[in-house]
């Protein structure tokens, strides 16, 4: 079983333990909805590459873990996709929660993914007590405030919006707890991956700005031009999309030296240069080799 059917038994796993005669159908079903079928899961697979990369013995543990962090990316998603906040009509090439099942039903589904995250990491880490601790405060860290995506979100009702943390926020931090969580399934420490972690979110925002601006004929899987109508602070909006390229570029290179030492760093390396360059929108800023000691 490859990493990416890994990850998708793992979440069937959990959202079906949801399935009871006591759930409300409507709430069960946009449950399910919220997250079958998914996006790229970039962050659960992330998470599980890391776990690998550090020579994570426990396969099941890291994929439960990646799980977990998906859930709680999903739970994101159907918030932000509201009518008080980005007010989306498509999520996945599919109407949004709110739009399929209403606003008071999308607004408990993303709250139930966010207890149901903690209940699967919870349960990952059931047999390494030791590691849950650590695990279940850098979820918390990387969600809520000052610094999670739920402070990520609220800097947009704010009048004045520092980019840079906004984006450290809003995307930045569900990354940094991709990498952190993967290395603390492996028995690593995870500040050592933070600011891997960091820069990789910052790389994959800076491309969402691009795309947003210019639009992306690969991936309409969502509306663009969200951040010029709701007045959101975007990279490529405040540089131009060519000079948001070339500083995507950057931060992807700087990401792959940030990378800790490792077992499995080379192959790291080479995984995420591959992908970075499936997602760099132009062709001339793709991230250089990174030489590996």
């Amino acid at each position: 079983m490859n990493a990416g059917e890994s990850i998708e038994r793992a979440l069937k796993d959990a959202v079906t333990k949801t399935h009871a005669p006591t759930c409300p159908p409507k709430l069960g079903s946009a449950l399910r909805y919220a997250v079958f079928p998914g996006g790229a899961r970039i962050r659960p697979r992330l998470c599980l590459s890391v776990a690998q990369a550090c020579g994570g013995a426990d396969e099941k543990l890291a994929v439960s873990t990646a799980a977990a962090l998906e859930l709680m990316h999903c739970a994101s998603l159907v918030h932000d996709d509201l009518p008080c906040f980005d007010d989306a009509d498509t999520r996945r090439d599919k109407p949004s929660v709110h739009k399929a099942f209403g606003e008071s039903t999308a607004i408990l589904v993303g709250d139930a993914l966010i207890i149901l995250a903690f209940e699967t990491l919870a349960e990952a880490f059931a047999h390494t007590p030791q590691r849950l601790a650590a695990a279940l405060r850098l979820l918390s860290q990387n969600t809520g405030v000052p610094m999670g995506i739920a402070a990520g979100q609220a800097w947009e009702a704010e009048d004045d919006i520092p980019l840079d943390t906004y984006h450290r926020a809003k995307t930045g931090a569900l990354f940094a707890a991709a990498t952190g969580l993967g290395a603390i399934a492996a028995g690593r420490d995870a500040k050592d991956w933070k600011s891997c972690g960091m820069l990789v979110g910052m790389a994959f925002q800076a491309i969402d700005d691009i795309r947003d601006v210019v639009g992306d004929p690969y991936r309409a899987s969502k509306p663009i031009q969200q951040d010029a109508r709701h007045e959101r602070p975007n990279l490529a909006l405040r540089m131009g999309p060519e000079a948001a390229e070339h500083n995507a570029a950057d931060l992807v290179e700087q990401s792959l030296h940030a990378i800790p030492a490792c077992p499995g760093r080379a192959h790291l390396i080479g995984k995420w240069q591959q992908q970075f360059q499936s997602l760099l929108p132009g062709t001339q800023t793709t991230p250089a080799a990174v030489q590996v000691a």
